[in-house]
């Protein structure tokens, strides 16, 4: 909670505090200032009272909205755990077409696509960003790893990621100067698990 978020709490005590001080001690603070001033009406007291009363209630509500903005900014364990999990479900079995042979550079920015599944699968009350996807094995590896990490939380994921050909799904494409092409299929098979490392 920051002290922005108190701020408006802080202001709607002092306006019920004033609203709770009787009309006779603001009129004896009044004339040991101002002897000769003219003297307050009572509805004069009690518009200010609903004023200051309205006023102290429009402090809370904007509390509270700012507080759920707090809130609403960072992720809870809970919130990273399940959008992991369904991320992890989604990715499992994807797969991507390619006409080259090294299967090791599909997982060189798979980063990103873990950090987008996750935001996808984000409760509504949690926030869609900033989640980091930071590999943590060597690009050029069909059987790699990505460590999770998210602001507001201090939990973490290792999502494990390996690519196989599934020759099963080959097909011929267009080639580079009206030939033709062999399109290879490859399949991600996307596991994780709590903890980086």
């Amino acid at each position: 909670m920051t002290s922005m978020s108190l701020l408006p709490f802080a202001a709607s005590a002092g306006l019920v505090a004033m609203v709770c001080v009787r009309a006779g001690r603001v009129r004896a603070w009044r004339e040991a200032l101002n002897p000769s001033a003219p003297a307050i009406p009572d509805i004069d007291f009690t518009i200010a009272r609903v004023l200051f009363l309205g006023l102290a209630a429009l402090g809370i509500y904007f509390g509270f909205q700012s507080l759920s903005m707090d809130a609403d900014g960072q992720w809870s364990d809970a919130e990273l755990t399940r959008a992991v999990r369904s991320a992890t479900e989604e990715l499992d079995g994807d797969s991507t077409y390619s006409p080259f042979e090294d299967d090791a550079s599909l997982t060189d920015d798979y980063a990103s696509t873990i950090e987008d599944a996750i935001a996808r699968h984000a409760g509504p009350h949690a926030p869609h960003f900033p989640v980091d996807a930071t590999p943590a094995t060597p690009d050029h590896s069909n059987d790699a790893s990505d460590d999770i990490t998210a602001d507001g939380t201090d939990a973490s994921f290792r999502m494990h990621v390996k690519v196989t050909r599934d020759r099963s799904g080959d097909h011929e494409g267009p080639g580079v100067g009206g030939g033709s092409a062999t399109e290879r299929k490859y399949v991600f098979r996307v596991a994780s698990r709590a903890g980086a490392r």
